[in-house]
């Protein structure tokens, strides 16, 4: 690590000796001056020389006040430590409106010193230090909770326990560590794929107790808090991760209180047409198209597929409550859709008991994220995936109605139908025409595809899965790997690499978020 480089100025260089020799001792080079004039003569002949300046507020010459807006002028990022007799509180306020970065009042203290360059200057590289001890330690812990056999509620709590180090990680910049926690999470996702393989037909068909499940979301988690005397907004953020989640946690938690923090699991295909219809219909897909066959589209027939999402959340509705509710629902798929959401947003949920909104935009950004070259630039990995989220948020007419409508007693549920994953091994899938085109799944007749690489349903009724041919087959991409024909191989490998897909079976896509929280 090289030496840290204070510039001290000061007119009372001698009464600072023992000061100077402390943070000497320390490992730290000081370089004194007398006045304003040379401290702003080292700072502009020697740009970059300096990590922090410690400024006197009262020196001859001209003042520290303004010595340090000269030196601001010159290097705006460089932090400047007041260190002053004067405790009047206009000078402080002065020095802060200048943005110093600490304020120190005479005669300090040499820990006083050391604080603050360990806080101002030190502080990222012991945060990582600090945050690499402990992942080292966390690791062995969760190696043997992935090597161990789990349920379903320890398979999530890895995984949210996986998400904390990520995003820890990614704050303290500690580089090495995340490369060790991205092959640990790779391991993770190996055994949750043969996890879900082994029980995932046996949830379906009650052989074994199961997790919460897309189709049991609403009955089990929405529907018994649903209060008459307060309204309820369901908001589904379509194609919503958990680490994307706890990245918008504290913009929400300005407004709402979080009440419960919760996980379900999504159904297979992990993909809107079965996981969103499953949620609001209170259905897996094969019992939707067997007993509203008017409502339901196979992957091989034209048309809409999510067209008739109010319409199943009004039969679930009728089958689930007693007596009747007032509900309503409406999808934002546009930004015409997102204004219209915050100029009605208080008449939706003043007449409805339940209000449901549907918000496409993330799945939008996923799926744009192969179609267009800055967005691939901008979602280069996941942590960029994860600020492109943040701030399209920050910036989108859904924060705005959610603002408006926390001005009231309101209960609000988000929650999402799958996840992505950033896929990266392509596995070849040989299929006839009628064969679907999505990366992570595919259903088909005769379906040739390396057995290794998928999790197979090959009766979809065992799957709850509708059957589109007499022979008809669902396989489903493990980890992160994604699907592709013969033809043109290597030309769709490097177009699709590297991007983020849905449909398959991994961590990501399969445990997602569900969130009680009330405005504050």
């Amino acid at each position: 690590m090289s030496t840290i480089k204070i510039l001290w100025a000061d007119d009372e260089q001698k009464l600072l000796k023992p000061q100077i020799m402390f943070l000497e001792k320390k490992g730290y080079e000081v370089v004194p001056v007398t006045n304003g004039h040379d401290a702003i003569e080292e700072v502009s002949e020697k740009m970059g020389h300096y990590d922090i300046v410690f400024l006197d507020e009262s020196m001859p010459g001209i003042t520290g006040l303004e010595t340090l807006d000269r030196i601001k002028e010159l290097a705006p990022h460089l932090p400047v430590v007041m260190i002053t007799k004067n405790e009047a509180e206009d000078v402080m306020e002065q020095a802060i409106g200048s943005k110093i970065s600490d304020y120190l009042l005479k005669p300090v203290n040499p820990l006083q010193l050391l604080s603050t360059l360990r806080k101002l200057v030190d502080g990222d590289r012991l945060v990582q230090e600090e945050t690499r001890m402990k992942y080292q330690q966390e690791f062995r812990n969760i190696l043997m909770a992935i090597n161990n056999s789990m349920d379903a509620h320890e398979w999530a709590e890895v995984y949210k326990k996986i998400i904390y180090w990520e995003l820890k990680l990614d704050a303290s910049k500690t580089a090495s560590m995340a490369d060790i926690l991205a092959t640990q999470k790779d391991s993770a996702n190996a055994e949750f794929a043969k996890f879900i393989d082994r029980n995932y037909v046996d949830w379906l068909n009650n052989e074994q107790s199961p997790p919460v499940m897309s189709h049991d979301l609403l009955r089990s988690m929405v529907f018994p808090d649903v209060d008459r005397n307060r309204p309820t907004v369901f908001l589904l953020l379509d194609n919503l991760r958990f680490d994307q989640w706890k990245m918008i946690e504290p913009i929400i938690s300005r407004y709402f209180k979080v009440e419960e923090e919760d996980y379900f699991y999504s159904i297979l295909p992990t993909t809107t047409q079965y996981s969103r219809n499953a949620i609001f219909s209170g259905m897996m897909p094969g019992e939707i198209a067997k007993r509203y066959p008017e409502l339901w589209l196979n992957d091989n027939e034209k048309g809409g597929k999510n067209l008739h999402e109010a319409e199943l959340l009004g039969r679930q509705i009728k089958r689930v409550f007693r007596k009747p509710i007032q509900y309503g629902y409406f999808k934002v798929t546009n930004m015409d859709g997102g204004k219209q959401l915050v100029d009605n947003i208080h008449n939706y949920i003043q007449n409805n008991d339940l209000f449901c909104i549907v918000y496409n935009f993330i799945d939008m950004l996923s799926h744009a994220r192969t179609e267009m070259d800055i967005l691939k630039e901008l979602a280069a990995d996941e942590k960029a995936y994860r600020s492109l989220t943040v701030s399209w948020f920050e910036h989108s007419p859904l924060w705005e109605a959610l603002k408006s409508i926390a001005q009231q007693d309101v209960q609000l549920f988000i929650a999402t139908d799958h996840g992505s994953i950033r896929v990266h091994q392509p596995s070849k899938v040989v299929g006839d025409r009628e064969t679907t085109t999505n990366l992570r799944y595919k259903v088909g007749r005769n379906l040739q595809y390396d057995r290794k690489d998928v999790f197979d349903i090959r009766r979809p009724e065992d799957g709850k899965l509708p059957r589109p041919n007499v022979s008809s087959t669902f396989i489903f991409a493990k980890n992160d790997r994604f699907f592709l024909y013969p033809n043109n191989y290597n030309h769709y490998n490097n177009y699709y690499s590297n991007t983020f897909q849905h449909g398959g079976i991994s961590l990501e896509e399969i445990i997602c978020p569900i969130i009680k929280l009330r405005s504050k």
